[in-house]
């Protein structure tokens, strides 16, 4: 994902149509956003109706979401978006911590001016939309800068496993979040993480990260859940989409 997957349109087909990578976006960004609930049935004819696509293309775009931890595919039943259990998000956040607290610990002190100033701008920008009270904004710098960090980390299987994650620990907050939350923004962490990378103190930057994940742990309410509305032509935009 780059900046802007929350805003930008569709590219469409030579045949007029918008392609399955559009689909893609549409769908992880209405789930990042919490349009679309845990266990919300994903047809794929109604999905096709909704963007005006056949049938092939929604297969595509849909397994592309199975690949990315978005919605669950099994043989012979309606693809749903993801409800991951609850022992399953513990695994997950355990394993982000141990993947990215080293990534950090790594990187502390060797990052380039470019980088550093690359990160320090996602940084600037997520605390300008919070204020602003811009939440998909807010959640894009957010996640820049966890893939910034995975982009460039010195062991690059770890690199390739932290952008993983760090999609799936998004989906599982903004699914689970706490009811009520308008936003998941803690103040001055990402600062602070920056602020160890900087001065080349490893352990200080994997407790950063230790104490950033952990707070976002403790905002989840795991608990099982049925969406309340399963309309998809007006939680994805309808007509809207092929304009």
């Amino acid at each position: 994902m780059t900046l802007g997957w929350h805003k930008k349109g569709f590219t469409k087909t030579k045949e007029g149509r918008v392609s399955d990578q559009d689909i893609v976006e549409h769908i992880r960004s209405a789930v990042l956003m919490q349009r679309l609930a845990p266990n919300t049935k994903l047809p794929e004819v109604t999905i096709g109706d909704v963007f005006g696509v056949s049938r092939s293309v929604v297969r595509k775009a849909l397994t592309r979401l199975d690949a990315e931890h978005v919605i669950d595919q099994r043989p012979n039943q309606v693809a749903r978006v993801r409800a991951p259990s609850i022992d399953e998000t513990r695994e997950t956040f355990s394993a982000r911590r141990l993947v990215e607290g080293e990534i950090v610990s790594l990187l502390a002190g060797k990052l380039d001016v470019a980088t550093y100033k690359a990160l320090e701008k996602q940084v600037a920008l997520e605390k300008q939309a919070f204020e602003n009270s811009d939440e998909p904004s807010r959640i894009e710098h957010s996640l820049n800068i966890h893939h910034l960090l995975a982009q460039h980390a010195p062991n690059r299987i770890l690199g390739a496993m932290l952008t993983d994650l760090v999609l799936r620990t998004s989906i599982v907050i903004a699914l689970y979040k706490r009811p009520g939350l308008s936003s998941c923004y803690l103040e001055g962490d990402h600062a602070n993480l920056l602020g160890h990378l900087a001065s080349g103190d490893a352990q200080a930057a994997k407790q950063a990260i230790y104490t950033h994940l952990n707070s976002l742990e403790s905002l989840l309410v795991l608990s099982s859940q049925e969406p309340e509305n399963d309309d998809l032509m007006t939680i994805l935009g309808g007509k809207s989409v092929r304009t």
